[in-house]
Order: C-alpha cells, then structure tokens, then sequence
C-alpha cells in the first residue's frame, strides 16, 4: 500500500507528471529552476493548477506521528456477487506529533522518541466513492459527505535503522493485488507499475557485497 500525506496528487496522468519534472529542471546558470517554467507547466495543466491549490490549503504537519497518510488512486472492492464499489482509504492519525528537531532527522528522531513511550496508531478508514465519483483523477479529492468504513488500526510499537539494501527485494507495484481489489482506471497505476518493475530490476541487479 502506498500513501502520502497530501490530500491530492499533484498530477492525474503520467504525462503531467514527466512536465513537471521537466519544468523543475535545474537551470545551470542560476542553479535554480525557472520560475517561467513552472508558470508556463501551470498554465497548460489545469488540473495541476487545481491540485496545487487544495494542497497549499492543507500545509504539512509538524511530525510523522500527525499525519495522515491517504492512499490517493481509486480501486474497486469486488463483492462475492461482482458488485464493484470504488474505494480510497487513508491512515487517520490517533496522536500528535512532538515538535521537529534540527539536521537531517528532523522529523525521525521525534518519532523514534514518541515510540519509546509507547506505541503509535492510525485508524484505517476507508472512503466509499458513489458511481459518479472521479475514479480517473488523483487531483480531485472526494466530497467530504460520502460515507467511510473504520476498518482497523495499524499499529506501530517499535523502530530500527534501514539495513543497507534493506529495500533491494521489496516492488512497490499498485497492481500487485489480493483477491476482491481491482485497479481503478486511473492512469497513474499502470505507470507507477511499470516504473517500479524496472526499478526492481535495476535493485536485484545490484552487488551488495
């Protein structure tokens, strides 16, 4: 399961996507982005432009432990009769954060103190989408009256430093599903797919030696 603590994505297709990495290129000369191009990436993707709005409405929070955590493509539950419903879920925070630190663990070193008092929770909502509700656009968010299922809390009691090439056997591929969830049509899941095979590839090509 994959999510981010934003309450929209900041682009629905693969191609938005790949213009805004293009327009936050480095400029060599300054050793920043262009401004204008960034301008320009906005003016020709509304429903980037959109999505920056909602996001700058929600700024980040002040740690991990406060975050909420949402799972930002549509899928399907599929009943035992074939009835499809879309569905988004996300990690509802059951704490606070304590205030961030300085460096660059930040944000880890409050969290790594919050667990040695004891553990951390999130409460697993799932949202329940109606027929019309966009399945194909990870930009617009849901309205906030559609009805939501508390379906458990995920809980986190301890913590331990990343091993090197902890990650290397791990594919962080949406479509890799259990029975009774399908993919939605939103086109972000078959890139993010094919970009996460091919870095699976790359990192079980590696040496760890």
């Amino acid at each position: 399961m994959a999510t981010l603590n934003l309450p929209v994505f900041p682009d629905n297709s693969p191609q938005s996507f790949y213009d805004r990495l293009v327009a936050t290129a480095v400029v060599p000369a300054t050793g920043k982005p262009d401004p204008a191009a960034m301008t320009r990436f906005y003016a020709t993707h509304p429903p980037a432009a959109r999505a920056m709005t909602i996001l700058k409405q929600h700024p980040p929070t002040p740690g991990f432990a406060d975050s909420v955590f949402s799972g930002l493509n549509a899928f399907y539950f599929v009943s035992e009769s074939g009835v499809r419903t879309p569905v988004r879920w996300s990690l509802i925070p059951q704490q606070h954060a304590l205030p961030p630190s300085s460096g660059p663990d930040a944000l880890f070193e409050p969290l790594v103190r919050q667990l040695r008092s004891g553990p951390l929770r999130w409460r697993l909502v799932l949202t329940v989408g109606r027929r019309d509700d966009p399945t194909n656009d990870a930009t617009l968010p849901w309205p906030a009256d559609r009805r939501t299922i508390d379906a458990g809390v995920l809980t986190l009691d301890s913590v331990s430093a990343e091993a090197e090439g902890n990650a290397r056997d791990i594919n962080f591929d949406p479509l890799v599903l259990p029975p009774g969830i399908e993919p939605s049509d939103d086109p972000l899941l078959s890139a993010r797919s094919a970009v996460y095979a091919a870095s699976y590839r790359r990192r079980t090509g590696e040496n760890t030696l």
